[in-house]
């Protein structure tokens, strides 16, 4: 069973400490498109906890990008009391990362470099399913955690399936 009428992602949500920088760093180095800003927005009663599970007393705005063919992103920067200015690690719950596929590595990580984006070790090549694949981590100037990966031949899993994991490459397989 499935949710009725569930088609997919439509886009994806995260808070970040500053906007002004947020927002220079996905258009400007990124390369995402800019749509959209709405709020300020405050809470009357428990408009905040009710709906958004954050505190009441916080206040928010949010801006809107879409990357490529494929990710919208919905980005927040909030006022709240109770607001945690630690960055989750991949290892905390709720950690997580953006991974961008690219179609040279290589020639991305350069970028990202020329950029002044911290870039850590790497590129990895995969093993096991994802043979085929090689990866790569950086950092947003707040310390967000991003992948970039390449797998222009395909990873080892795909052969002999009829349906694969979605691909920003081969987005309507």
């Amino acid at each position: 069973m499935a949710i009725p009428g569930l088609r997919g992602t439509d886009h994806i949500g995260f808070t970040v400490p500053d906007l002004e920088q947020a927002h220079d760093f996905f258009v400007d180095v990124i390369g995402c498109e800019f749509f959209f800003e709405l709020g300020p927005f405050e809470s009357d009663g428990h408009w905040m906890s009710e709906h958004v599970n954050v505190d009441d007393r916080a206040r928010f705005r949010n801006r809107h990008y879409r990357l490529g063919n494929g990710s919208n992103f919905e980005i927040f920067e909030y006022e709240a009391p109770d607001r945690s200015e630690i960055q989750p690690l991949n290892s905390d719950v709720g950690g997580f990362h953006l991974a961008f596929y690219v179609d040279d590595l290589d020639a991305a990580v350069d970028y990202l470099k020329s950029k002044g984006v911290k870039v850590l070790e790497g590129p990895v090549a995969s093993s096991g399913a994802n043979e085929g694949q090689r990866w790569i981590y950086f950092l947003s100037p707040w310390g967000m955690q991003f992948e970039m990966l390449s797998f222009p031949n395909g990873k080892a899993y795909q052969q002999g399936r009829s349906r694969l994991l979605w691909s920003p490459v081969k987005p309507q397989d």
